[in-house]
Parts: structure tokens; C-alpha cells; sequence
């Protein structure tokens, strides 16, 4: 695949890359948007993916379908597709041989690898040894950080260009920071909502409720979550996909998967990820818009727009129950949860989408 580096300005046709597909994905929704911004403006996107990816699901372009589903062969496929006769430039958000821009959404393999290796027990370190697919990912991103298949690079936090940095030594002018950003009026905190909201997931008024929402509940820190629930007294809401028979406590409700995080948010008080490794977490953004404290770790790249006790708490690690109980404790206050709550639109107002994707297409155009 030839990547080009002269662009033609009057009517770009921007190749987008992403393999699978879920309904409740973000890369999948941020997608969408931002061809729709392209196409708002005059332009055309093509979609490269397979066949999960449903045809009304795209209208700013022809889907063009990539016969391969596993990581690399999904990568040699559409190579041999040559996107450059279909469009002027791409954007993958997916790892793959080389591409124009490549949007790092789902971090860096290889710090994520590090990082969950700290909390891996025996068991599970001999039995990942063997990974293929670990392998084949981190050959993808090989390539495309340390050996500059991708022309330009975008992290969506700094520990994700910082993680970039350090392990493909890639030259940081060549990776631009666009943090995530959510449609904020969404998700605006009002007191019938909320009432509402409790009545419906049957939340007694004066239940303090944390909030735990995600799917990957090794990664995102479910366990450790739960036991700082115990530790402070509360029960903690769960919505996401995940082996919920692992999970066993009185100190925890599962909700499901529910394709509307409006109504949890809108019933919790305070949302709690200690995640082991999260680029940066839209569902803390979602929990920011929606006025709650977030409490979560140093390893989300959300947590660099959080100040301590202002927006939430950050902790260094998953596994300091303690400290993340004594957070949810801190946070129990309704006083200080109402006091923050300004703050919080504040901050989250910031990173609304409309801003996102005005970056972002600033940089696609301007290439």
C-alpha cells in the first residue's frame, strides 16, 4: 500500500480502518462521527472492515470489505486491497502494515503488556507465554510506531504518546495529542433524571452508589473495585459484559450490558474505575458530564484532566484498596459531591466532541 504524502484539497476521500465491529463500540461511534464531519464539509469517507460492520452503519462512503479477521491477515489483506486506489489518504484505527495517520485509541500493546504482567499471577503468566495473538499485534505496532509505518501518529492521552515514546523511541513531534471527547449536553446532570433513574434500577434515595462501567473486567479493576466497596460500606453498580460467577460479593449488583449509560450515570453518585490500563476512559469522561466524582488510577489517561479532590481522585495503582475506599468514603458527602459538581461540567465541557473532531479534521485536511 503506498502512502501518499501530497494531498489534493478540493474534495479528499479519507480512508478509514477498523476491524470487528460492536454496537457499543467507541472506536466505532468516534468513527461515524468524524466521517460524518467529512462528509458535512464536502468530503467522502471509505470504510476498510469486515463483513460484521453493518452497511447502514456507514453513510458517508463506500464500505469496502477485507476478508480477514484475525489481526495480521486482516493487515496482509488490505495490503493487497491497495486502499490508495479507493482514497487519498488513510486513517487507521486499527494496527496495521502502514497507513497516512494512524489513531492510537487502543494504547500501546506493549506498555499494556507490562503493566498487566504487574498483576499476573503465575497461572496466568505461563499460560500468556504462549499468545499468538499478542505476537501478532505487537509486530503490527512495531511497525507502525518504531519503524514510522504510519506517517503521523495521534495519541488520545500523554501516558499513551509518552508509552509510544518510550518503548519505539518515535520521534514525539510526529505524534499529535487529540484527547477523546463526548457529546457533553448528553449526559448534564438533572434532578428528575435522577430520580427516575433510581426508581427504575430500584436505588433507594438515600443510597450512596458507585458506579463501575466497562466490559474487559480484568483490565478495568472490577475486583478491585469491589473490595473497596466492601471496605467502604456501599454496594457497587456494575454494567458491562464480563464472567460475573468470578465476582462474587453482597457489596456488588450487576446491571448487564445497556446500550445507555445515561441511566446509571443519572442514578449513581460517584463512578469508580481503578483500571490497570485504559488510553484514555470515555466512559470517566461520560461520568464527568454527567456531574460525578471519578475515582480512578494513575494508568487511565483520563485521569490527566482530574484534579485531586476537584474532579475526583486519582490513585497510583488498581490494587490500593485502601486508598480507593477512602476515596469512595471522601466522595459519600453529599455536600462535597453537589460543591464539585460545577467543576466538573467545567472540565468536561472542555472535551466535547464538536472540539475533537475539529482537531482532527483540521489535521486530515491539513496534511
Amino acid at each position: 500500500m503506498q502512502v501518499k504524502n501530497r494531498i489534493p484539497r478540493e474534495r479528499l476521500n479519507v480512508g478509514f480502518v477498523r476491524r470487528g465491529y460492536s454496537r457499543s463500540g467507541g472506536a466505532e461511534a468516534y468513527a461515524r462521527r468524524l466521517a460524518s464531519g467529512l462528509a458535512a464539509a464536502g468530503h467522502e469517507a471509505t470504510l476498510f472492515t469486515t463483513a460484521e460492520w453493518p452497511d447502514d452503519q456507514w453513510q458517508a462512503g463506500l464500505v469496502v470489505r477485507v476478508r480477514a479477521n484475525e489481526p495480521l491477515a486482516f493487515a496482509d489483506e488490505l495490503e493487497r486491497l491497495h486502499p490508495a486506489k479507493y482514497c487519498d489518504l488513510v486513517l487507521s484505527l486499527e494496527r496495521i502494515w502502514r497507513c497516512d495517520f494512524y489513531r492510537a485509541g487502543d494504547g500501546v500493546h506493549r506498555a499494556w503488556l507490562e503493566r498487566r504482567a504487574q498483576f499476573d499471577g503465575a497461572v496466568q503468566k505461563f499460560a500468556r507465554r504462549f499468545g499468538s495473538k499478542d505476537h501478532a499485534i505487537l509486530q503490527l505496532e512495531k511497525k507502525l510506531l518504531g519503524e514510522r509505518g504510519a506517517r503521523r501518529v495521534i495519541a488520545n492521552s500523554v501516558m499513551v504518546r509518552h508509552d509510544i515514546v518510550r518503548c519505539y523511541d518515535r520521534a514525539p513531534e510526529t505524534i499529535e495529542l487529540v484527547r477523546n471527547g463526548v457529546r457533553v449536553s448528553d449526559f448534564g446532570p438533572a434532578p428528575l433524571k435522577r430520580e427516575a433513574a433510581r426508581a427504575r434500577l430500584g436505588i433507594a434515595a438515600d443510597e450512596v452508589a458507585p458506579l463501575f462501567a466497562g466490559s474487559g473486567w480484568g483490565r478495568k479493576g472490577l475486583r478491585y473495585a469491589i473490595a473497596a466497596a466492601e471496605k467502604a460500606g456501599m454496594r457497587l453498580l456494575v454494567v458491562g459484559r464480563g464472567k460475573q460467577h468470578r465476582y462474587h460479593s453482597a457489596s456488588v449488583r450487576f446491571l448487564g450490558e445497556m446500550d445507555d449509560l445515561r441511566v446509571p450515570l443519572a442514578a449513581a453518585d460517584i463512578f469508580i474505575l481503578p483500571t490497570i490500563y485504559d488510553p484514555f476512559s470515555n466512559a470517566s469522561l461520560e461520568a464527568m458530564a454527567a456531574g460525578l466524582p471519578v475515582i480512578t488510577t494513575g494508568g487511565n489517561g483520563c485521569s490527566e484532566i482530574i484534579d485531586e479532590r476537584v474532579h475526583g481522585s486519582v490513585v497510583a495503582s488498581p490494587d490500593a484498596v485502601d486508598e480507593l475506599a477512602q476515596a469512595l468514603e471522601f466522595w459519600s458527602d453529599a455536600r462535597r459531591r453537589q460543591n464539585a459538581r460545577p467543576a466538573l461540567l467545567e472540565r468536561a465541557t472542555g472535551f466535547d466532541i464538536s472540539q475533537n473532531l475539529a482537531h482532527m479534521l483540521d489535521l486530515l485536511l491539513s496534511s
